[in-house]
């Protein structure tokens, strides 16, 4: 078949965790175009769900730290971080192991890939899973690009990889969804967390929108790192689904900042 649905949200632990501190109203706002989302991505009735993230040194640290990492296992357990701080309760989410391995053999032949058996979720994938597949019953295939420790992947090849992504789900007989989770400008654990530089990410959703990659890939981490801080390199994740959905475009459902959750927060899909 080839992909079916794609978008991107972000994954703060603050958007389950601290939810009872937030504007209810801006909280609520985001949560129903959440919600939206899920009815979206279930009406496109997907066989799967792709989730191209970026983990907090949960499985892979400075030892092992590969650019591009895909799981390949029948299923997966998170989060890691402690239930009642994130307010998700731990559980299994199937995966599908056969379907991971066709798509990294396909992928192999354009992006060195690595994989991975055994993947414990952090919030990065298991913020977005709490509502968009709250029942955990749609396979979930992780993806992890490194966002994290230096050296990091170019954006071209960030929209590369993408773009192979693409190439290797419409190889696939099954439908697939793909997701993009990640922040905007935040600067998570330092003292400037919470600050959000909203002009920022709403020059980077336009560019983002419109899937303009020579835009999108413009970015320095210097300038980055300036501008959005160190979480600013998760911009990874959501140039990963333009290069998926190279030649379409987007729509915007929500953006706020939202200080309490530590992030510019965004729902938005893309014509697929």
């Amino acid at each position: 078949m080839s992909v079916v649905f794609a978008g991107v949200c972000s994954h703060a632990p603050g958007i389950t965790g601290r939810a009872d501190r937030a504007d209810p109203a801006v909280r609520d706002a985001f949560y129903a175009k959440l919600d939206e989302m899920r009815q979206r991505l279930e009406a496109s009735r997907p066989d799967a769900l792709i989730v191209v993230a970026a983990e907090h040194f949960a499985n892979f640290f400075m030892n092992n730290m590969p650019a591009y990492c895909m799981g390949m296992a029948e299923s997966y357990e998170g989060p890691i971080e402690d239930e009642k701080w994130l307010g998700i309760e731990r559980t299994r989410v199937p995966g599908n192991a056969g379907l991971s391995r066709r798509i990294i053999e396909a992928m192999l032949h354009d992006i060195d890939l690595a994989y991975a058996e055994e993947w414990k979720f952090d919030h990065g994938i298991m913020v977005p899973l709490h509502f968009l597949t709250p029942r955990y019953d749609l396979p979930v295939i992780p993806v992890n690009i490194n966002c994290q420790g230096p050296p990091l992947t170019p954006l071209a090849r960030a929209y590369e990889f993408g773009r192979a992504l693409r190439r290797a789900c419409d190889a696939q007989p099954e439908r697939i969804a793909i997701v993009g989770t990640g922040g905007i400008s935040h600067w998570p654990a330092t003292p400037n967390s919470g600050v959000i530089n909203e002009e920022w990410d709403r020059e980077f959703l336009r560019r983002f929108l419109a899937n303009d990659r020579e835009a999108l890939i413009s970015y320095t981490d210097a300038e980055t790192f300036r501008d959005a801080g160190q979480g600013g390199f998760e911009i990874r994740t959501f140039i990963a689904i333009a290069g998926a959905t190279e030649g379409k475009t987007g729509e915007l459902l929500f953006y706020a900042p939202i200080p309490i959750f530590a992030v510019g927060c965004t729902v938005a899909t893309m014509a697929v």
